[in-house]
């Protein structure tokens, strides 16, 4: 495996809590994690929710509860109108191993985004618990990514298969080595790792809040059959093979690489709830200011017991990814904060390729919405409207930052970091 892939398939998953050590947790919150089914998880939650804003143990443990279980109901929405994964890089969030289903319901245009609100609302709420726990908490959880999980295919039980380990594993092609024999993947999720956790609930509530503050329905019929072969979308008879032919990557098959080929054509979405745009500005500050509350405590801490997120003092190779956190890392990621959140505030410019003597206002490509062309975008004029003359990013001043996180690469740390 490689090591961005590791790293992908962690960020999109791993930071999903799944057995705590129940010495350090209410009993509530061991009856959540050690759930095998769907009923009793719920129950377990319910009883954190209801304690939830008196004891902190209980309110992290619900927060991270409530995180998984958006991303269940994201995976048995999909999996209910028989998603087949693209497995593309290019696609990095439909990646998720959802498990066939043979007798899949149709889908709607509707339909689809009341999954993405389901999901994103969900965040919301776990975003919402996690905050609520103090900033200095004292928090000290273990976590065994292969003693829990979450229901893919929603038959009401979390089997084997869907547990965090086997899910990371499917994301990284069978490469993750979960046997009896295999190094342990236990790490002591602290209160630096809930602020972690927070930051990627409002990463994803960003990007569901972007999709939904468009009309995006001329996409959906025209290439979600690519996503979607057997959920009676509008071009399937047309367009779908006889035999599904799928057959994984969507560079392994003709016929879904020309439908993603219609996906980015079709990305012109124009704006019907513009304030959910102005949203998604707000949810990526705010994991911004998560990230840096996150390296504030993770800098403080004095143990090496475990971490899923090390500082430079905590020393030895994460089990996961293989690698060590150095102070020039903090340092380079600290600056690319500083360089994200002066671009979402339109103090610095997005430079285009272009263009010269101009940049984008990012600030008002997100408060002032308009239609977003995803191909305009990239050729010029879908950015027009948000030309502004003034400090501009350049090449140097991102060249600088990537150098300081060496040979494993900016992306990878970045996925881990969040």
């Amino acid at each position: 495996m490689t090591m961005r892939r590791a790293i992908l398939a962690a960020a999109l998953l791993a930071f999903l809590p799944a057995s705590f050590s129940w010495a350090q947790m209410p009993d509530a919150a061991k009856s959540l994690f050690e759930a095998k089914s769907v009923a009793d998880r719920n129950a377990a939650l319910s009883t954190l929710e209801a304690v939830a804003a008196k004891d902190p143990a209980s309110a992290y443990a619900a927060g991270a509860g409530e995180f998984f279980t958006a991303l269940e109901l994201l995976a048995g929405g999909l999996h209910r109108h028989g998603f087949e994964s693209p497995k593309s890089f290019m696609l990095p969030l439909m990646q998720l191993p959802v498990p066939d289903n043979p007798s899949p319901q149709p889908l709607t245009y509707e339909e689809f985004r009341a999954i993405l609100v389901s999901f994103r609302d969900r965040l919301e709420k776990s975003a919402a618990t996690l905050g609520s726990v103090p900033a200095n908490a004292d928090i000290g959880m273990e976590v065994d990514l292969s003693r829990a999980g979450i229901d893919l295919n929603e038959d009401g039980t979390i089997a084997p298969d869907e547990s965090f380990a086997a899910i990371m594993a499917s994301l990284a092609h069978g490469s993750i080595d979960t046997s009896a024999a295999a190094p342990s993947l236990t790490f002591r999720f602290d209160r630096a790792d809930g602020f972690w956790l927070q930051g990627y609930a409002e990463f994803l509530m960003a990007q569901a809040d972007f999709w939904l503050a468009h009309d995006f329905r001329a996409m959906f019929d025209g290439s979600f059959h690519m996503l979607f072969p057997r959920a009676k979308l509008p071009l399937q008879d047309a367009l779908v093979p006889p035999d599904g032919g799928m057959s994984g990557s969507i560079f392994a098959s003709e016929w879904r690489f020309a439908d993603f080929v219609s996906l980015v054509h079709l990305v012109n979405w124009p704006v019907v709830e513009p304030e959910r745009r102005q949203a998604a500005r707000r949810h990526l500050l705010e994991m911004i200011r998560l990230s840096r509350e996150d390296w504030k405590a993770i800098l403080a801490e004095t143990d090496n017991d475990r971490e899923w997120l090390p500082g430079p003092q905590q020393k030895g190779a994460n089990p996961l990814t293989g690698l060590e956190v150095g102070q020039e890392q903090v340092t380079a990621w600290l600056a690319t904060l500083t360089m994200a959140e002066d671009l979402l505030e339109g103090r610095v410019l997005l430079p285009h390729f272009r263009i010269t003597g101009k940049g984008i206002n990012m600030k008002r490509f997100f408060d002032e919405p308009k239609p977003f062309d995803l191909v305009l975008s990239i050729t010029g004029p879908g950015i027009a409207p948000y030309l502004e003359s003034g400090k501009i990013l350049t090449s140097d001043d991102f060249d600088q930052i990537r150098r300081e996180f060496g040979g494993a690469g900016f992306l990878t740390f970045a996925l881990w970091f969040n």
